[in-house]
């Protein structure tokens, strides 16, 4: 047997069953839903189960998690007059969903904007070599920059990191003459130091034997030695006199001459 209900009553489950569906939201975990009520703020609920009233209440999704922004690459002049374009990422989140909201519109695009501009004026205050040596600490100058202006939208920006410092040819070919240059120049100085070092040791050795002529006479002797053994080469080899004074004079021992 078999009940029939009136067409109005079914119209009326209908109607239910949609504001019911209207009514209910699910916010996952690193979800919040920034309610408004009648167009003024309420509060912000989640995650869970929200449960609203349709035609008076509206809510936002607001995500928590942290966003990767890839700021395109950015006309930079350096301090020294180089033009670069430079890239970078910035890492952010939303901490404060009620000001994301309610204090900029869409905070996205405006953390991109911000990010752009912030980029350029803080690489444009350092030379090129900071730029290319430098990169941590200019990481840490811009994401302090943008940290302190994004506070007011709350969000947090947690870091940056510059990608790329991209130059032109002409730029490129200089810096690698400078390099080369450099290099040389340290391989001159090299030179120049090992040079004074062995002009600085033979001076040492010079006054020793200046002091001690028979090790002047032994270190002759010595030469003499190493000289001979190459028998495809005459030398002439300065002797001193003083070498053969004694054999010279023949003095004896007791002051008279030997025979």
């Amino acid at each position: 047997m078999f009940f029939e209900l009136p067409f109005g009553f079914g119209a009326v489950v209908v109607l239910l069953l949609i504001f019911v569906s209207m009514s209910l939201r699910v916010l996952r975990e690193y979800e919040r839903g920034v309610v408004f009520l009648l167009g003024r703020f309420w509060r912000v609920k989640g995650p869970g189960l929200v449960i609203l009233m349709p035609g008076v209440q509206q809510m936002v999704r607001v995500d928590l998690r942290v966003v990767t922004l890839d700021v395109p690459p950015q006309d930079v002049i350096s301090r020294d007059n180089v033009s670069v374009k430079v890239s970078a990422i910035i890492y952010f989140r939303v901490v404060d969903p009620q000001k994301a909201i309610i204090q900029v519109e869409k905070f996205l695009v405006a953390t991109s904007q911000l990010a752009q501009t912030t980029l350029r004026a803080v690489l444009g205050k350092h030379e090129l070599d900071e730029m290319l040596a430098e990169r941590e600490k200019l990481n840490l100058d811009v994401q302090r920059i943008l940290d302190a202006q994004t506070d007011a939208w709350g969000i947090k920006v947690t870091d940056v990191e510059i990608k790329n410092v991209d130059l032109n040819e002409s730029m490129v070919r200089a810096i690698a003459r400078q390099a080369e240059a450099e290099r040389e120049r340290r391989a001159k100085v090299i030179h120049a130091e090992g040079e004074k070092q062995a002009a600085q040791a033979l001076l040492e050795a010079a006054r020793m034997l200046a002091q001690q002529p028979e090790a002047m006479q032994l270190r002759y002797l010595q030469t003499l030695t190493q000289v001979a053994g190459d028998r495809g080469t005459t030398i002439v080899f300065p002797v001193p006199m003083n070498l053969f004074q004694s054999l010279a004079t023949g003095k004896s021992g007791d002051g008279g001459e030997r025979p």
